[in-house]
């Protein structure tokens, strides 16, 4: 009978075969004994095979002596094993610590475990009780094609690689320079102004609109700036994260996902600078002092032109479409009185140069007037040259409409009411009036308007008043052509076209000071992304009031509030952790908005491409991520100037999993990669490709060709004050980085008492500034953190007390919040 075994077959054939004899056998074992004498009998040189051979052929070949196999084979990569070994000692013994000190603390299951069934799900329901679509489908799960690993059971922690490394070291395998201090640019101002700033005395052409923020002044009754912007994208691709800086502004909720600032148009007409006496600058007290000593008199402006140019390069490589700012170029009218040489705007500015002088102006203020022009955008990309000569040839048009209105210019004003500062409770209500000047702390915050020394004559108050009376109309259908040149300076008439299909997963790394290069089918940008909340409450009553999301990391430690190193700050924007009131530079006081981006999903605009906001918070939902944990690696100044914070990006971590489950379940179509999942909604407009994964991005682990690589922005564009102190300031940063990683030596799951209990979770961002989902590891549940509120976590998809909605105890339920919130208004900047 045939032997049946696991060599099944091979063992069948072999007894086919006839018995050998066993006499046969012993003259064999005979003569094989005396040949093996033989030839040790004579002088042979044997040895393992090496490199030696193949190295004389291929002279490229380093240490031709190294063995391929055998006990030197194996003695020369021995240490490499031990160290492996004592890592994975060092992992298992950390889990079994951790199961220890957390379990039972997690109604999922314990940290490091399996779910444990034992415990009841809260609202009575058990840990295993979930969807068994959603458990069973490894795209939501998060798991790993080849081990259909599920994210909540798998090993808690991160960061063990490099663990012992320091914040220098992780800059070099990074490939991130933290020592020379070379950057994009220096600064090299007035040697007497040692900080810089963007406080000024200027103009303003804010208007409210249904559109924009519903906080927005209006201000300007004379230009509608609504109609020279592309709010509906029908020519414009992307913008930096601000969009449109005039037309009134943007509500939150809106699909692009830009800032929810007020309308901030204005021109310039003095640059204070920088509010700090100690370092040159002019203060605020002497600002207002020397404007009350002279009077303002009512200047006439008169619309130039609308121009692009400058800008970025476009921060995707040459194969980007050209970014640009675009600009309205306005004048101010010179009139002369009767027998005077010197025009009415002339005499004023140089009152207000004498009066800052008397008043001890510092040497950070202008020592003259600005080029006047109103800045409307930054960092835009158009879809085409067809798009953007379009879109200058209808802009302009309007202007042309402006100018047959006013042409002789006209008084800037309003007869609407507002207060100073923007709710002010100090400060009442008062007429615009015509011909104001404002003293703008920064863009978006007038603190202070100086009224016109008289009323208006007829003639002026017939133009100023000529667009609010509805007159324009006429005019519209008498203009039907540009006749004047707006090419401007700096601009590329060369032709070029956005191709989608250049588009890379590494352009999840992008730059938010310029636009996005969008991916095919999406015909908005948008700025909503998944990522991990790390604002925090400042314990100064100067600074803008936070909410806490993580007490781990104090991050006032790695910024320069005195302005030691920094000379100024190329954007708008100061420090992102949270800028002070009365900060000297000037930059926009916005609250702490910290966060790590993980996955940018765009527009939430379905009509172009995007993903609503409901389905987004539907799908994840959905996954079933374990505990996300960080570990800083060190401080650097990337390619733009941006100061930022790289964590490790450890793709074996709860965080890489996560980024991949998200990009196999709507990442966009891409290489042959479909995006899947059970809800079957997708987008066009994610920044992150279907087979992309966290071993594809950034990291000495990592292929570096992909979109993962969480790192938190501190500031854009710095600018230093020399490249040594450049190199101090990265010196300081990431010797306390130094200490966050001996504190956490692998990682840690952020979060407070009052938020994130349990650390580690993930939040859904409408743009850098309003955190509004926020979502628990292990399927704990989710809940809405907008508005300045944080309101308990719920896993019940209907109310569960009698009353429905209308009952209190339900307020806390995703459906009562979505019924009687109603996304109510953020807080006014």
């Amino acid at each position: 009978m045939p032997m049946h075994n696991r060599d099944g077959m091979r063992n069948n054939m072999i007894m086919l075969n006839p018995p050998i004899n066993k006499r046969k056998m012993a003259a064999f074992t005979i003569v094989s004994a005396t040949l093996c004498l033989l030839i040790s009998s004579q002088n042979v040189e044997a040895k393992l095979a090496d490199r030696a051979r193949t190295g004389k052929a291929i002279p490229q070949l380093k240490n031709n002596d190294a063995p391929l196999e055998g006990p030197k084979y194996r003695a020369l990569y021995r240490k490499d094993g031990v160290d492996q070994v004592a890592r994975r000692g060092y992992a298992e013994d950390y889990v079994e610590k951790v199961k220890l000190e957390r379990a039972g603390r997690m109604t999922g299951g314990s940290i490091g475990t399996l779910p444990r069934k034992d415990i009841p799900h809260p609202k009575g329901r058990n840990r295993d009780s979930g969807d068994p679509g959603t458990r069973n489908d490894p795209a939501l799960r998060g798991a790993a094609e080849e081990s259909h690993r599920s994210l909540s059971s798998q090993l808690s922690g991160c960061c063990y690689t490099y663990e012992a490394y320091s914040a220098a070291s992780m800059c070099s395998l990074y490939g991130q320079d933290c020592e020379s201090g070379e950057t994009p640019s220096h600064d090299s101002s007035d040697g007497d102004c040692s900080q810089a700033g963007l406080s000024f005395i200027g103009v303003s052409f804010s208007v409210w609109t249904g559109s924009g923020n519903p906080y927005s002044y209006q201000l300007c009754d004379q230009f509608d700036m609504e109609n020279v912007i592309d709010r509906d994208y029908e020519w414009v691709m992307s913008m930096d994260e601000d969009g449109w800086l005039v037309g009134g502004g943007y509500k939150t909720f809106d699909h692009s996902g830009k800032m929810p600032y007020v309308d901030s148009s204005h021109t310039e007409l003095l640059r204070i600078g920088s509010l700090d006496v100690d370092s040159g600058g002019t203060s605020i007290d002497q600002v207002y002092q020397a404007m009350n000593q002279i009077g303002v008199p009512p200047l006439k402006v008169f619309p130039e032109y609308i121009k692009g140019g400058g800008g970025g390069g476009g921060d995707d490589g040459e194969e980007s479409v050209p970014a640009q700012d675009v600009t309205m170029i306005v004048s101010i009218v010179d009139e002369f009185g009767d027998d005077d040489s010197t025009s009415i705007y002339e005499q004023f500015l140089y009152d207000l140069f004498s009066a800052m002088d008397e008043a001890g102006g510092g040497p950070c203020m202008d020592d003259h007037d600005t080029d006047p022009h109103v800045s409307m955008t930054r960092g835009l990309k158009f879809k085409s040259s067809y798009h953007q000569q379009n879109y200058f040839y209808n802009s302009n048009l309007e202007i042309a409409v402006w100018q047959a209105m006013y042409p002789g210019g006209v008084v800037i004003g309003s007869t609407s009411k507002a207060v100073f500062p923007l709710n002010s409770k100090s400060a009442g209500k008062v007429t615009v009036g015509y011909g104001s000047l404002f003293f703008f702390f920064d863009r978006s915050n007038i603190t202070q308007a100086f009224a016109s020394q008289r009323d208006l004559y007829d003639s002026e108050s017939y133009y100023s008043t000529l667009m609010s009376s509805g007159a324009d109309s006429s005019f519209r259908s008498s203009v039907k052509s540009v006749d004047f040149d707006y090419s401007g300076s700096g601009g590329d008439n060369s032709n070029y076209e956005h191709n989608p299909y250049n588009w890379k997963a590494d352009m999840a790394m992008h730059d938010p000071t310029d636009g996005w290069d969008l991916p095919p089918n999406c015909k908005q940008e948008g700025e909503t992304f998944f990522g991990i909340p790390l604002s925090r409450k400042s314990s100064s009553s100067l600074q803008v009031s936070s909410l806490n999301f993580q007490e781990q990391f104090d991050f006032e430690e790695v910024v320069d509030r005195n302005f030691t190193y920094i000379q100024k700050f190329g954007t708008n924007h100061g420090w992102l952790v949270g800028e002070a009131f009365g900060n000297t530079a000037g930059s926009i006081v916005d609250k702490d908005t910290s966060h790590i981006p993980l996955f940018y999903l765009g527009t939430t605009n379905i009509n172009m491409g995007g993903m609503s906001l409901q389905n987004m918070i539907k799908l994840m939902k959905m996954i079933d991520f374990g505990v996300l944990y960080l570990k800083p690696a060190f401080v650097y100044i990337d390619s733009y100037g941006h100061v930022k914070l790289q964590f490790e990006a450890d793709a074996t971590s709860a965080l890489g999993y996560l980024y991949n489950a998200l990009s196999s379940a709507i990442g966009i179509t891409w290489n042959y990669h479909d995006p899947s999942n059970k809800l079957d909604v997708y987008t066009n407009c994610a920044m992150h490709a279907a087979g992309d994964k966290a071993q594809y991005g950034c990291g000495p682990a990592n292929s570096n060709t992909g979109g993962f690589c969480p790192q938190m922005t501190l500031a854009y564009s710095v600018q230093f004050q020399s490249e040594d102190l450049a190199a101090s300031y990265l010196d300081k940063c990431n010797d306390y980085v130094d200490y966050w990683r001996k504190l956490y030596p692998s990682g840690v799951a952020v979060g407070t008492q009052k938020f994130c209990k349990e650390g580690g979770c993930l939040g859904l961002f409408l743009n850098r500034m309003d955190l509004y989902q926020v979502f628990k590891p292990n399927l704990g549940g989710s809940w809405v953190e907008y508005g300045d509120g944080t309101m308990a976590p719920t896993v019940s998809p209907a109310p569960t007390w009698p009353g429905g909605c209308d009952e209190p105890h339900n307020f806390h339920l995703d459906r009562c919040m979505i019924k009687n919130d109603k996304h109510r208004k953020t807080s006014a900047v």
